[in-house]
Formats: C-alpha cells, structure tokens, sequence
C-alpha cells in the first residue's frame, strides 16, 4: 500500500492556487490542480484523490458538484474555500460532507492546523484498510468469515457498494448468510452510526405488512389506538433490510416502488406525506427472473431494486471454507461457555465433505451439537451425518440415545455415554475412543453416574 498522500485543488484563481499548492505540499501531500469542473472530472477518474479543496464559484459550474463523484468511494476528505462565502453555502457544504469550509482571505494558520488533522485521519484510515486486509487474507471480513475465492468476490462487491447510496439486492440459498451481508454493507456506509433495521416480509402477516413498513396512525384498523412509527420512519438516516421480498403481495410491491421513487411514505389511516432518508437492502431465497415469471415480485420492482445485485454462494459452493468456519463457530462456544474444546483433523475432514444443503446455518448447529456432545476434543464420531450409513467399527446408530427438548445437556451427556457403553457392549475403551473423550475423563463421568470400574459389563 502506497504511503504518498494526494490532493487535489480546484481554483480558477491561479494566485490563490498557487498559495493552497504551497501550504497543502508542506503538510506532506503530493498535489494535483485544476481551474475548471472539467478538468477536476477528468483528475478524478484518473485517480480518486486523498484530500481535496473545492472552490465553489468555477467558470464552468458550482464546486459543490464534484463533491458526490467525490464522496462515492468515502475516501476522499474535502474542504471547500470559496470567496462567495456565505452562510447558506457553508451549510449547504457542510451537509454534504465537506470536512470544512474556508473564506477568503484563506487563514493560512487555521488551514494548516485543519490540514494537520487530516493527514492523521488519513493515517488512521489507511491503518484500518491494511488491518482489515490482513483479516480478509485471513478469511475475516467485518463479521463474515470465508477465504475462498467466491467469498473474496462477495467482499470485493460489498466494500465497492458500502459507501455509495445504492440499492441492494442480496440473493442465495436459505441460510447463507444474506443478512449478515446487509449488517456488513451498513457497517461499512457513511450511515454505519445510523439505525439498521431489519424486517423478514415472510414472517409477517400479511394484514399487518402494511403497518409495519409505513405505520398507521389511530383508528386505522381495529386495535390501532395510537399512532406508530414503521420501520421506514425508524430506519430514518440509515438502513432497512427488507428479507424475502418475494413474500410481499403484488399491492404492498405496488406502494413499495412508489416509496422508492418518492422517497415519501404515507401512514396507514393517515393524510399527510413523510419524507424518508433510508437506504434499501433487499434479499431473496428465490432466483429473481422465476420470481419474475412466477409472478412473485412484480417486474418493476425488480429492476428498481436490481441496482446492485449480490448473490451470496451456497456453502457447497466454497467447500475450502467449511473448515474455518466450523473453527471459528466452535471458538465462539468456547469462549462463551469457557472451554477449550476442539477439533480434531477427522472431524473437520468429515464436516468438509458435506454437501451442507441448509448452508451456514446448518453448519453451526452442527458444531452446535458436536460441542454439547463432546468432551475436550471433537471426533469424527461426533459430526458424522445421523443419516450416513455406519462406517466399520463405529457405533450402531439405529437406536438413538432419546435426548428430548428441555433435557438438561448434563443428562444429554449421560444419555449419549450410556447409550455407546451399551451399543459397544461396555467396552470402555472403545467408547472413549468414539466419544471423542479420554479414558480418565469416561472413568470420571461413569463414577460420578454411580456406574463406575466395578460394573459387570464392563471392560477396561
């Protein structure tokens, strides 16, 4: 990663050029110039600048214009300098994300202690972008783990659309993931400090969809005693991620289009119009062109929401992965329930060649149960598939062990020992070796269960 620091300076006045070139250089930064909107653009598609000062009156327009191609990467500071000043285009500037905004005659102490402070956030910046390079090499994205090439296609997509205003539309399988995508791309926004609400439209009924998008306000349907916010309203200056959206009737996808082209929502029972600033995130399970045809989400809308679309690859799609996620999910047990189980290279080679067709999601809850099951180090045994066929000198599997719902994950344990004690015709050995557990640890769980060296079945 390059450590040179660029600035861009856009000024029709080449006296007032020349001074900013002199100050911006001295604090370290390599500089580039420009007179006119026109030449700005065509610097800016040449390489997106670090810091940049705007004037805002140009021969050929308002500085205040670039500040957006400027601002869609989020890496570009900016401070504007103007002669024009005035306290509707300082405020104008300020919200639309300019760092600060500077009068003619410039203070020449006053930019120079601004300019200090941008070159350490520039610092601080670029220490971030190689950190969270450092995780991606080592399969950690924000939140999200995988190493393998499609998943590094999906970080590519996420941090390119993260910083821009852009729709989204995360497609995939049940399970992969699409909603930690879509905390991800918030996580990364300019809107990262604002609300992120989520809302699944297949959970829902459909009699209450309605309200719970846009709200309603007294006496809009019986029991609607007050008035009430929808998630719109409440994802107000963030972001709304809206799952299943084929599961919306064709009406609501009627008056959601209209919501996305107005940026107004309108209350259930209610007259006037609210202006919402959100960002839309959009996911679906089901491929959007048979959604199309199936007539499950309107065309329209398709389009309108297809602005820049993700799909997040089934986990059989990246077997390379499956091994640092199991790991990764097995430390979070651990630290949560302060252990230090592990896997051994068997188990992981077992769980890495399954197909996985509830994705992630089933993955976890398979290490889930791997952990309650399990003493110290987790075998092969443990994770194997209930539903393959027993591999030679393994446990019979027919029989189960009759865990229940509400069983403490004591008995569980107790249960499972017994059951391949049992099934192994006591052989205490054997049923270490299957359990995934020391012979001391199975002498130590049987003498606690009262069922200790002197049982008559029992061999050691």
């Amino acid at each position: 990663m390059s450590t040179e620091r660029t600035a861009l300076l856009v000024e029709d006045d080449v006296a007032s050029l020349e001074a900013l070139e002199r100050l911006v250089q001295a604090a370290g930064f390599t500089t580039r110039t420009s007179q006119t909107i026109a030449q700005a653009r065509r610097e800016i598609e040449t390489e997106v600048p670090d810091f940049a000062v705007l004037d805002l009156d140009l021969p050929d327009g308002d500085g205040l214009d670039l500040i957006e191609e400027l601002s869609a990467s989020a890496s570009t500071e900016i401070a504007v300098v103007t002669g024009q000043g005035s306290i509707n285009s300082a405020v104008g500037a300020i919200q639309a994300g300019v760092a600060d905004y500077f009068t003619k005659p410039l203070d020449a102490e006053r930019f120079k202690s601004f300019l200090g402070g941008i070159g350490r956030a520039l610092s601080l910046r670029r220490e971030v972008t190689r950190l969270r390079a450092d995780l991606r090499r080592l399969g950690r994205f924000d939140r999200m783990v995988g190493s393998s090439t499609a998943m590094q296609e999906v970080y590519n997509l996420i941090s390119r659309v993260a910083r821009t205003k852009s729709t989204v539309l995360i497609t995939g399988e049940t399970g992969v993931g699409k909603d930690l995508v879509a905390q991800t791309i918030h996580g990364q926004s300019q809107r990262a400090d604002e609300p992120f609400v989520a809302v699944n439209c297949g959970a829902i009924q459909e009699s209450l969809i309605e309200s719970e998008l846009f709200g309603h306000e007294p006496g809009a349907f019986t029991g609607a005693k007050g008035s009430r916010k929808g998630v719109f309203e409440q994802a107000r200056g963030g972001t709304l991620f809206l799952d299943e959206i084929t599961e919306m009737s064709a009406e609501l996808q009627v008056k959601l289009l209209r919501v996305l082209e107005s940026r107004k929502i309108q209350r259930v029972g209610g007259e006037r119009t609210i202006d919402v600033d959100v960002r839309l995130i959009a996911a679906t399970n089901r491929e959007p062109d048979e959604a199309v045809k199936d007539g499950k989400l309107r065309e329209d809308l398709f389009y309108r929401l297809q602005v820049f679309p993700i799909r997040v690859p089934a986990l059989r799609e990246r077997p390379d992965d499956v091994e640092l996620l199991a790991t990764f999910f097995l430390g979070q047990m651990n630290e949560e329930a302060g252990e230090a189980k592990r896997f051994d290279q068997a188990a992981l080679d077992e769980l890495s060649r399954r197909d996985w067709p509830g994705n992630v999601r089933e993955l976890r809850n398979a290490v889930e149960r791997a952990f309650i099951l399990a003493g110290d180090r987790i075998g092969a045994e443990v994770v194997r598939d209930e539903n393959a066929p027993a591999q030679a000198g393994s446990a019979p599997r027919g029989s189960g062990i009759g865990v229940e719902v509400g069983m403490s994950i004591a008995e569980a344990e107790r249960a499972l020992i017994v059951a391949t004690l049992e099934a192994l015709d006591g052989d205490k050995k054997q049923a270490a070796k299957q359990l995934g557990i020391s012979l001391k640890t199975l002498y130590n769980r049987l003498n606690s269960y009262g069922m200790g060296r002197t049982s008559a079945r029992a061999r050691s």
